[in-house]
């Protein structure tokens, strides 16, 4: 689906019918011994407020406000499947953005979401474009401006999960305990990415540790002055970074110059 730059009527977005029927969603792939699967369920919800936060401090109009929101909710549906099917979260080896988008518009699932259509394109192109190292150019400011929003949101809250979730949680069946983040380094590629002040490209990633210090440069993709407030008033990257106690030396001088640049 390619973003048009046609003007999309601002026809009410059903929030009340979304939040039901995104909880039906999650009661039909329910585990609730899986803690990835209560992990992404808590996201969604925490992502959800925080596009919702985000758009009404750039004064958005409310039909903007409450699609911001349904995008959110929407944001993550395939990494539900991608748990089901593989057991991890992996980004490098299942592509979950465009899995979430298969199961929506090429199953038809959107409709149980939102009645019209006259939202399609800028959700896909939201969706789609969430978890890319960067997003694609459409020719719709408003496609541009959701999809900003949601990555804003999403990253807001990774920062969270990494400061509260059980790091066994996190990233199921990869990392299993505290100690063996700690007793991982940085790997030199994932490195050079963070002081240039560029997102880590997935697949660089080799370490434990490289794996939580990619969740601190998501800050040099921010988009919104309203998220790095949020950030820098909540102490999340100190907090995230400050989880474990790092045993090697020069890893602790590669965290600290690394926050240094978070400015």
């Amino acid at each position: 689906m390619i973003c048009s730059n046609k003007m999309t009527q601002s026809q009410p977005v059903n929030l009340l019918h979304a939040r039901k029927a995104i909880a039906a969603f999650f009661k039909s792939y329910e585990h609730e011994n899986d803690p990835g699967y209560m992990l992404k369920i808590r996201h969604t919800y925490h992502v959800a407020d925080n596009a919702r936060t985000i758009a009404k401090a750039l004064n958005l109009s409310e039909t903007d406000v409450d699609l911001a929101e349904l995008i959110a909710l929407l944001h993550d549906i395939g990494r539900f499947e991608e748990l089901q099917i593989t057991k991890e979260f992996n980004s490098a080896r299942f592509d979950h953005a465009r899995h979430g988008i298969e199961m929506l518009y090429g199953r038809g699932m959107i409709r149980d979401f939102i009645d019209t259509d006259a939202y399609d394109e800028i959700i896909h192109h939201a969706i789609i474009n969430h978890s890319l190292l960067q997003i694609e150019e459409c020719a719709d400011p408003r496609c541009m401006l959701h999809a900003k929003i949601i990555r804003d949101a999403d990253k807001l809250d990774n920062f969270r999960v990494k400061i509260e979730e059980p790091v066994e949680n996190i990233f199921p069946g990869r990392i299993t305990s505290k100690e063996a983040v700690e007793t991982s380094k940085i790997s030199e590629p994932v490195f050079q990415a963070l002081i240039q002040k560029r997102c880590v490209d997935v697949k660089d990633r080799v370490t434990l540790l490289d794996y939580f210090v990619t969740i601190i440069g998501f800050y040099f993709d921010l988009n919104f002055d309203v998220t790095k407030q949020i950030v820098h008033r909540n102490q999340l990257l100190e907090k995230m970074a400050g989880r474990f106690e790092y045993r090697d030396e020069n890893v602790r001088s590669q965290i600290a110059a690394i926050l240094r640049l978070c400015d």
